[in-house]
């Protein structure tokens, strides 16, 4: 008796977690509408950039001004960085880990090496 409930509850917790990962499986085939797509294909290849080089962060604006905050790996607001449009702009920056973030579009991890 005892080995049939071993059995069953075994058995309950197979079923589950095929059923979790076909839920799972499911979620991630939801097509995205292709206007939307489209959008963040053309926002990323015209939209504001900020990348790590050799001790500093290059910021790019893209099509429009953009203005980006540089925070600390803690989260303390280092530096205001403002770029006019189809302009880049390179800020020195001690080695280390930066959170960049761009208005309310984005925010980044940046390293600086």
């Amino acid at each position: 008796m005892q080995i049939e409930t071993k059995r069953k509850r075994k058995m309950r917790r197979v079923l589950y977690i095929l059923a979790c990962l076909l839920v799972i499986g499911m979620a991630q085939a939801v097509p995205t509408p292709d206007n939307y797509l489209q959008q963040r294909i053309e926002n990323a290849a015209t939209g504001p950039v900020a990348q790590g080089a050799e001790g500093r962060i290059v910021f790019t604006a893209g099509n429009s001004d953009a203005v980006f905050n540089v925070y600390s790996i803690t989260g303390q607001l280092i530096k205001v960085v403002r770029v006019a449009a189809d302009q880049r702009t390179s800020v020195d920056f001690p080695k280390g880990f930066y959170i960049v973030k761009c208005g309310s579009q984005w925010s980044r991890k940046v390293v600086v090496r």
